[in-house]
């Protein structure tokens, strides 16, 4: 995936500039502070630390840097953090950790007054960090999860299963459902197309999971999935016996389940060249 990053930066030269930056739809500035900086990313990753290590989320990435305006009295470091505690709260989140670390190598201010904070909305998650030395200035971070993807062509998955023999597709599902969701059913539409020129291909769909839950329940999800898949695929005209559906639920991991990139990896469709 290409990341595309679009960085906008203000410098206050006279009194006469106007800032054109803008606050997140989320959440605003404090009383007394304006925006120095603003960077928005359309896919990134960012580590955020949750009291004993750092959990990595990936998706849409917003930075914002707030400056003490001139002349204007500073917000002490717990009005800032609770301001955000707050917010965060209010808006059905969770506060994960509230402090100053010191041994947190992996997070990025390691030693600064940070509140990291998760809200769940719909199927998304938005992930906060707010971090500050003294009050002069602070910055915030939030990176609004989104489910992997893919883009794959036809001929790409065809040569992927003739070179290795299996190809790994993130496709997305609701959550813990079968149901596929609309951002993947171009994956859907490439598979179709790769089946229809090559007439003869038979494929294996596998369906896996990462750790969360039950084996048992695992495996009948995974089987759900690859089935949905199946049936998503002769929708649209392939015959029904050159697709074998299998769901391997969690036996059969790529990455660290202890990890949230390394669960997002194991949640996968695998196509097998039969």
């Amino acid at each position: 995936m290409v990341t595309l990053s679009i960085t906008f930066t203000v410098q206050l030269n006279g009194q006469d500039d106007e800032p054109q930056l803008k606050d997140t739809q989320w959440f605003s500035g404090m009383p007394n502070y304006t925006i120095y900086e603003a960077q928005d990313i359309e896919f990134d990753s960012y580590n955020f630390w949750n009291g004993k290590n750092c959990t990595t989320v990936e998706g849409r990435k917003f930075r914002r840097v707030y400056n003490l305006k001139e002349d204007a009295r500073k917000a002490s470091v717990i009005q800032i953090t609770r301001n955000y505690s707050n917010a965060i709260t209010s808006m059905g989140g969770t506060i994960i950790f509230n402090g100053a670390p010191q041994d947190a190598e992996c997070a990025e201010f390691n030693g600064l007054n940070i509140v990291v904070g998760k809200a769940v909305k719909g199927s998304d998650e938005l992930w906060v960090e707010i971090s500050t030395l003294g009050g002069d200035d602070y910055y915030m971070t939030i990176i609004l999860k989104e489910l992997m993807k893919q883009d794959v062509t036809a001929s790409s998955m065809f040569e992927a299963l003739n070179r290795d023999g299996h190809i790994a597709l993130y496709i997305n599902f609701d959550t813990g459902k079968s149901i596929i969701r609309d951002d993947s059913k171009p994956i859907i539409d490439q598979i179709v197309q790769m089946m229809k020129s090559n007439p003869v291909l038979k494929i294996g769909v596998e369906g896996h999971t990462d750790n969360v839950g039950s084996p048992a329940s695992n495996k009948t999800l995974s089987e759900a999935r690859a089935k949905s898949v199946v049936s998503a695929i002769v929708a649209q005209g392939i015959a029904s016996d050159r697709l074998s559906p299998v769901g391997f639920g969690q036996d059969k991991s790529v990455a660290d389940n202890n990890t949230e990139e390394g669960r997002a990896q194991n949640r996968r469709v695998e196509l097998v060249k039969k």
